[in-house]
């Protein structure tokens, strides 16, 4: 792109049209859409895996594995979906995809982060469940239930977020002031319900969790130890081993899960914080192109890392991505196979 000096139009069949407020070089917005493309790839494709893996194999059709299916699926629609349309946005510099997607990729965005954020509430209350009464485990956490749980979780944030939003959908052009202008602004009084409804109400439940998770896992690991110092006989030691084979094994993995979870909250909570920023100072949000330039990429960038990090700790899920990859999840008796 060259500058000619006269104001660049976002729309210049348009005479109230907004003005562009930065002419990018054309090497610079090429590099910026093959960036955000190869992110875009990157995130379909990771979280199109985990699907695809959980979804296919029978051994991994399990409760905590369903949540982490409901929580890709989210980050996959994010990849496919918001990473471009927000990306758009903000090479642009203009709104250029009418009132209708206005209306609705604000709203589309809200409800993925508030299933995002139901998603790791569910998993916060597996994984204590999981490590702090794992007699009643198997009873009290379900599939069907977690598949209830994933449902009505969707559910809510669909219905919250269409409320939250209503006077935008109804109204997409309300606070613009020229055509190619999208701008969401949300009252002092909705964006702090907002905020403690989805983000620090849940979070205190996230970490509450987490802590109690920390500190049984604590006292177990020194209550074997305590164990294994007090067996001394031959005929102790040979039963304390069969033991530890049966049920330590278990509790062992539970705790792997644990800190591999607790990793994916972590990550999560240090990448929607600075999207709650403006609801701790008091601010009506108002979401034009500067603002939501910064926290979008920090968020969606939250969708490519989740999957990384299954790769990193979760082995059942690298043998599954080799088995997809080769094409030999396509053979007969495939699903069967046996990862944990």
């Amino acid at each position: 792109m060259e500058d000619t000096g006269a104001p660049l139009l976002c729309f210049p069949s348009i005479n109230s049209s907004c003005l562009r407020r930065l002419l990018r070089p054309h090497s610079e917005t090429t590099l910026l859409y093959a960036l955000v493309a190869s992110a875009s790839l990157l995130t379909v494709t990771l979280n199109l895996l985990v699907i695809i893996s959980i979804s296919h194999f029978r051994q991994l059709h399990t409760p905590t594995n369903t949540l982490l299916l409901s929580l890709a699926v989210s980050d996959l629609i994010v990849g496919l979906l918001v990473m471009p349309i927000e990306s758009l946005h903000y090479t642009e510099m203009c709104w250029l995809l009418g009132s209708f997607m206005c209306a609705l990729a604000p709203y589309m965005s809200f409800c993925l982060i508030s299933v995002s954020v139901g998603n790791m509430v569910l998993i916060s209350i597996d994984r204590y469940m999981a490590i702090c009464d794992p007699l009643l485990y198997s009873s009290k956490i379900t599939l069907t239930k977690v598949r209830i749980s994933v449902t009505i979780c969707w559910a809510c944030s669909i219905i919250y977020n269409g409320l939250i939003l209503m006077d935008h959908i109804t109204w997409p052009n309300r606070f613009s002031s020229c055509h190619g202008e999208c701008v969401v602004v949300i009252s002092h009084l909705s964006g702090t319900v907002d905020l403690f409804v989805t983000f620090v109400g849940p979070c205190c439940v996230m970490i509450g969790l987490y802590v109690r998770v920390f500190v049984v896992v604590v006292s177990q690991v020194r209550l074997i130890h305590s164990h294994r110092r007090r067996t001394t006989t031959a005929a102790a030691a040979a039963a304390a081993a069969a033991n530890q084979k049966k049920a330590p094994t278990a509790k062992i993995s539970e705790r792997k899960a644990a800190r591999t979870l607790g990793i994916v909250i972590a990550v999560f909570l240090i990448s929607f914080c600075p999207y709650y920023y403006p609801s701790f100072t008091g601010q009506d949000i108002s979401y034009t192109l500067s603002y939501i330039a910064g926290v979008s990429y920090v968020m969606m960038m939250n969708s490519c890392i989740n999957p990384l990090i299954y790769a990193l700790f979760y082995p059942w899920f690298r043998k599954a991505i080799k088995l997809i990859v080769t094409l030999e999840f396509l053979k007969p008796h495939c699903r069967d196979i046996k990862f944990l």
